[in-house]
C-alpha cells in the first residue's frame, strides 16, 4: 500500500471558478483592501468589515462551484487498489470532498468556508443557515445560541491553525511515500513546511504549480503544465 500525500492549494480549484489568492490575476493583487475581510482582529473590531464580509461571503463563487478534473483525480486514485490517499488541503471550498474523497481523509488546513462558528460559545451551524439571514436583511447576524460574532469556520489571518489538524497533516506528510503539491505557492506557513518534511521523510516529492516555488529544489519533479490536464496524468501513471 503505497501512502500518497497530496497538499492542495488555490491553483487546484480555479478551473472550477474559485479565483487564487497570490496568483497574477490573484484576489489580493486585484483588491488588498479584500484582505481585511478575512484578518481576524480587523474582523472582530469594525462592525462594517463584517458586513462586508458577509456580503462577499454570500456571492462567493464556492456556492455555484463544481469539482474539476484535478479534484476527482484524487478522489479516483483514493478509490484504486493499493494505494492510501490523504488530503492535506488549503482550501476552504469543501470540492475535494463533493468529488468523492472520504471527509476523514481530507484534512482542511484553514477550515471549511461550509460552516460558521460562533467567536464566543464555539457554537457551529451549515453556512447556509446564515446566508439566509443575511437574505432576510440581518446584514451581521449574530449567534443564536449566545448573541456572539459569528465568522466562518475558516482560519483567519491573525488566527492557529487547528493544533490537531496541522498534528496529524505532519504525520502524514513524513509518513507519505509519495508528497505531491499541487497549486500551492508553498509560501503560507506552517502548511508550506510539509514539503520539506516529506522530503526528508524519503518521499519523492512533486511539485505541480504554474509559478516557482520556495521548494522547488527538494522537488523530484516539478510540472508547470496547467493542473487540469496534468494531475490527472500524473496520477493514473502513479505505479
Amino acid at each position: 500500500m503505497t501512502l500518497v500525500a497530496i497538499l492542495s492549494g488555490a491553483g487546484v480549484s480555479t478551473d472550477s471558478g474559485i479565483p487564487d489568492y497570490r496568483g497574477p490575476n490573484g484576489v489580493w493583487r486585484r483588491d488588498p483592501e479584500a484582505e481585511k475581510l478575512v484578518t481576524y482582529d480587523s474582523y472582530m473590531a469594525d462592525p462594517e468589515i463584517r458586513r462586508r464580509s458577509w456580503l462577499m461571503r454570500r456571492s462567493s463563487p464556492t456556492w455555484s462551484a463544481r469539482p474539476n478534473a484535478a479534484h476527482l483525480a484524487v478522489a479516483e486514485l483514493e478509490r484504486r487498489p493499493g494505494f492510501a490517499v490523504r488530503v492535506i488541503t488549503q482550501n476552504v471550498d469543501g470540492l475535494h470532498q463533493l468529488a468523492g474523497t472520504p471527509e476523514r481523509k481530507v484534512l482542511e488546513l484553514h477550515g471549511t468556508a461550509r460552516t460558521v462558528v460562533c467567536t464566543r460559545c464555539e457554537a457551529r451551524s451549515p453556512m447556509g443557515e446564515a446566508l439566509a439571514r443575511v437574505e432576510a436583511g440581518e446584514d451581521d447576524p449574530p449567534c443564536l445560541a449566545c448573541g456572539g460574532i459569528l465568522k466562518s469556520a475558516t482560519v483567519m489571518f491573525g488566527q492557529r491553525l487547528d493544533p490537531a489538524v496541522l498534528s496529524e497533516a505532519m504525520s502524514v506528510a513524513k509518513a507519505s511515500e509519495v508528497f505531491i503539491a499541487v497549486g500551492t505557492s508553498l509560501q503560507v506557513q506552517p502548511a508550506a513546511s510539509l514539503t520539506g518534511m516529506a522530503a526528508d521523510g524519503g518521499a519523492r516529492v512533486v511539485i505541480v504549480n504554474a509559478e516557482p516555488t520556495p521548494y522547488d529544489e527538494l522537488a523530484d519533479e516539478i510540472i508547470r503544465e496547467p493542473i487540469g490536464t496534468a494531475l490527472p496524468r500524473l496520477l493514473r501513471e502513479l505505479a
